[in-house]
């Protein structure tokens, strides 16, 4: 076959998932919130009656990771084991059990000419998730998007095939036994990484894309796309210590949100103490606390004269997000220039302060731009399933439409729905 007509064929195939698509959105609008529900539920059954299943298909992944030579941070994204499917499966009964966004009015008002202005949840439409490595992110995009009633095409990446397609089967089987239609939910079965490049071309078939991966994934399908898309580059999340901080939770907060799970865009990859902080020691018992549990620390000028022992840190070394046991320390002279830091060279995905002075919170709080600012609280948090939504179906650094971990609510947009009762507008 010709390079030609292979990329007819893809083309076709691409346009063919969205057509299906499309004719599944048609049928979740005329479905209940119950209907959807019962899916969900039927969905979280069958991931744990097979688990195994997934577990198998998974340790086929996992030796061709390994055999590849990919990183333990995204062998353990990649890991699939009976404590993660079961958690898996609880995520979409959470999800199941929450208030259905559909139909919700958002605000109303009724005119002086008696008018009724309703502002209205509807779903979006035909939604694609393009990801990589985590193969939870099949069931977690599908339970959220049946939800919100939009039907998903997922992308997932090539060195999770077999994880993905064992549980795409759990959730296509879940929504067949409810009634509704399979292609509700649709895995895109090739590898040809032209297949994402068709797929972005379709405006007017698909209405959203969102990405999750690393930073040149994101940027391909920006570049790429002729549709809308929901990203964020990178997560270069920031933990500032202040003057006034307790230097016990400073301390516990600090290596939490660098070494609890390095692999992921919630954890730290810069620390900034205040010098009054710094100067009493607590800088210096964080970086030999790291440096046990195997951190590579790079710091400034004041941090290296505190505690010599780390490498000299650059100017790239600040805007990096490591993804590994790798972190940027420095040293500020005050609040404000925390927050110029952060600014400049942070992502707009998660910054925290550790202050017991209720003022310096408020004023970081207000200062930093980004979708989630914690206090006194490790950046780990900065999640959806954390913040009571079930899942994630991503976290948005934008700022219109969502920003920050986005539910099934976020995935939704609203009309107007105006009633009367035989008004003419003179």
């Amino acid at each position: 076959m010709s390079k030609t007509d292979t990329t007819t064929d893809l083309a076709r195939y691409c346009q063919e998932l969205a057509d299906r698509a499309q004719a599944a959105t048609r049928q979740l609008a005329g479905t209940t919130g119950e209907k959807r529900t019962a899916a969900l539920r039927r969905i979280a059954e069958h991931l744990l009656t097979r688990s195994q299943a997934i577990i198998d298909a998974n340790a086929k992944d996992l030796a061709a990771a390994r055999a590849a030579g990919l990183s333990d941070a995204l062998v353990d994204r990649l890991t699939l084991d009976e404590k993660r499917v079961r958690a898996m499966a609880e995520t979409v009964g959470q999800i199941a059990g929450q208030t259905d966004p559909v139909g919700q009015i958002i605000e109303g008002h009724t005119r002086p000419n008696g008018l009724r202005i309703e502002k209205v949840r509807v779903p979006i439409g035909v939604v694609l998730i393009i990801f990589e490595s985590r193969p939870n992110v099949t069931c977690d995009a599908a339970a959220l998007c049946i939800k919100s009633g939009n039907a998903v095409i997922l992308r997932g990446g090539k060195e999770a095939v077999y994880s993905n397609a064992a549980i795409a089967a759990c959730v296509r089987d879940g929504l067949t036994e409810a009634g509704l239609d399979p292609n509700c939910v649709q895995l895109v079965e090739t590898t040809d990484r032209a297949a994402v490049g068709h797929l972005l071309k379709l405006e007017g078939k698909i209405d959203l894309a969102i990405p999750r991966g690393g930073e040149s994934l994101i940027r391909a399908v920006v570049k790429q796309a002729h549709i809308p898309v929901i990203k964020h580059y990178t997560g270069n999340c920031h933990v500032y210590v202040d003057a006034g901080a307790n230097d016990q939770m400073a301390l516990d907060i600090c290596m939490n949100a660098k070494t609890q799970r390095p692999g992921v865009c919630n954890a730290a990859e810069t620390i900034l103490f205040h010098q009054a902080a710094a100067d009493r020691g607590l800088l210096t018992r964080v970086c030999d606390e790291l440096a046990i549990a195997g951190v590579q620390v790079r710091g400034d000028e004041r941090t290296r004269r505190l505690f010599p022992a780390v490498a000299a840190a650059t100017e790239d070394d600040w805007r990096t997000e490591y993804l590994d046991l790798t972190i940027a320390v420095g040293v500020v002279d005050s609040l404000d220039q925390a927050v110029d830091h952060i600014n400049r060279y942070g992502s707009k995905h998660t910054d925290a302060i550790v202050t017991s002075d209720i003022g310096a919170a408020q004023r970081f709080v207000g200062g930093v731009d980004s979708a989630n600012v914690m206090v006194n609280c490790s950046t780990r948090f900065s999640d959806g399933g954390q913040y009571g939504l079930g899942a994630e179906i991503g976290i948005s650094t934008d700022k219109l439409h969502a920003r920050g971990p986005m539910g099934a609510a976020d995935l939704t947009t609203y009309k107007w729905v105006v009633r009367g009762d035989g008004q003419v507008r003179g």
